[in-house]
């Protein structure tokens, strides 16, 4: 995704593509708000109220109107319309010129029992609310069971009350206003040629990877990190004798598969990198660029597993990173960052409180990408040494040792300086993780 520039200048049309009711305040504040955030609500029906007063088309407004309006910062509001992007309630139009101009297409949201069954949704709702809470609002939304076997259904059919006569033929008219909604769309997609290729034809009904059943394959991947060949097996399991896929076998057979493999847990966003929107340009080839390239590359998981040598980590390391990602909401390459930090001032040890304070004045600062969080890490260290400097007479001997254990982006020298042979082998060691 490319990045742009966005000012507050920038003209906004807003353009209801859709038709809201008040049901639909419920299900975006009970189940997406849980998943992207107040903030992005927040700008969701604010834009709603941008609409003139027959919901349909907003007058042009500039992006310092909702600066004013949200009284936020237009990095925030830039990411919080990403979210609402990323979850299929608003899509995003770009016109280049003196003065950009962008359209916001307004969608409703899916219906609880859609987003129930979502494949990406449904697992980022229930780890984000966690098991007590996601059972409640699903109880919400459950209808009471009606018994109505002793009942005969006298419903009147419309040819019973109703006979056709002659009259006027009216076109049908496909500008009329429809409740629509948009799904999130993954860019990362499953090798279908492949999949297919590997699974005898004699088994396959020539209509059974739709665009839904696709969709729910490229889902399912995302959700579990499963690879073409290990979901091409899962979906051959999962064909039914008519040579279609079951799709709730299909789910469950991933869902099993993923907690075979890890234990018995189920997917958390521990195992997602850094956004795109938030990444260094590409160009430059300082050891201090590589440094940042890894901490935005890898995830959580990934970056602490290299830190254990390749063995896995504990449960209690796993749940620390987790509730900085989802409690504290720090961006992934922001945590990489954090553990680094930590783990080289504190002798390798993560400790939970520790790097809890840390993170809360990093939320507090607004840190959201790599390059803010070194350094900040590197601002904060220098005040610490600085503090600590005019309390003891014994400091200046005990700095120099710390001094050689810090992360090596505390050298500014570091974003002018090519990697040596020695160094690029070193950084090449982490990259790899990336595969």
């Amino acid at each position: 995704m490319k990045t742009r520039t966005i000012l507050p200048a920038d003209t906004y049309t807003v353009i209801n593509k859709t038709v809201i009711h008040d049901s639909d305040r419920k299900l975006i504040t009970m189940l997406y708000q849980p998943i992207i955030g107040y903030t992005a609500i927040a700008l969701y029906f604010t834009l709603l109220d941008d609409l003139d007063r027959f919901e349909v088309m907003s007058q042009d407004f500039t992006h310092h109107h909702l600066m004013a309006t949200m009284q936020l910062k237009l990095d925030d509001i830039v990411v919080a319309r990403e979210k609402l992007e990323a979850s299929g309630l608003l899509k995003t139009y770009f016109k280049s010129g003196s003065i950009n101009q962008y359209v916001y297409l307004i969608y409703s949201p899916m219906s609880a029992h859609d987003f129930f069954n979502h494949p990406i949704l449904n697992v980022v709702l229930y780890n984000n609310l966690g098991k007590k809470e996601y059972e409640r609002i699903v109880n919400y939304f459950k209808i009471p069971p009606i018994h109505l076997k002793e009942y005969e259904d006298i419903t009147a059919s419309f040819d019973n009350v109703f006979t056709s006569t002659r009259g006027s033929v009216l076109e049908t008219n496909e500008e009329i206003r429809k409740r629509e909604v948009r799904r999130p769309l993954i860019d990362k997609e499953i090798d279908f040629n492949t999949l297919i290729s590997g699974i005898p034809s004699s088994m396959v009904h020539e209509k059974c990877f739709s665009k839904d059943v696709k969709e729910l394959v490229n889902s399912l991947s995302f959700t579990y990190q499963l690879d073409t060949l290990t979901m091409q097996g899962l979906v051959r399991d999962s064909l039914n004798e008519k040579g279609f896929i079951d799709k709730n076998l299909l789910r469950k057979s991933c869902r099993e598969y993923y907690q075979f493999e890890h234990a018995g847990s189920l997917p958390t966003v521990i195992y997602q990198s850094q956004p795109d929107y938030l990444k260094k340009p590409a160009g430059d080839h300082s050891k201090w660029a590589k440094m940042v390239y890894a901490f935005e590359n890898l995830t959580p998981y990934q970056f602490l597993k290299a830190k254990y040598k390749g063995a896995e980590p504990t449960d209690r390391d796993k749940r620390l990173i987790e509730s900085l990602l989802i409690d504290q909401k720090l961006n992934p390459g922001v945590v990489n960052v954090l553990i680094a930090y930590v783990l080289k001032i504190n002798h390798e040890q993560l400790k939970k409180s520790y790097v809890e304070t840390i993170a809360g004045q990093w939320k507090r600062l607004n840190i959201e990408t790599v390059e803010d969080a070194m350094k900040t890490a590197e601002k904060e260290h220098k005040k610490m040494k600085k503090m600590l400097s005019k309390n003891s007479k014994s400091t200046k001997s005990s700095s120099v040792k710390k001094e050689a254990e810090l992360p090596a982006w505390f050298d500014k020298k570091l974003e002018n300086t090519e990697t040596t042979p020695e160094e690029e082998e070193e950084l090449n060691q982490i990259l790899k993780e990336l595969v």
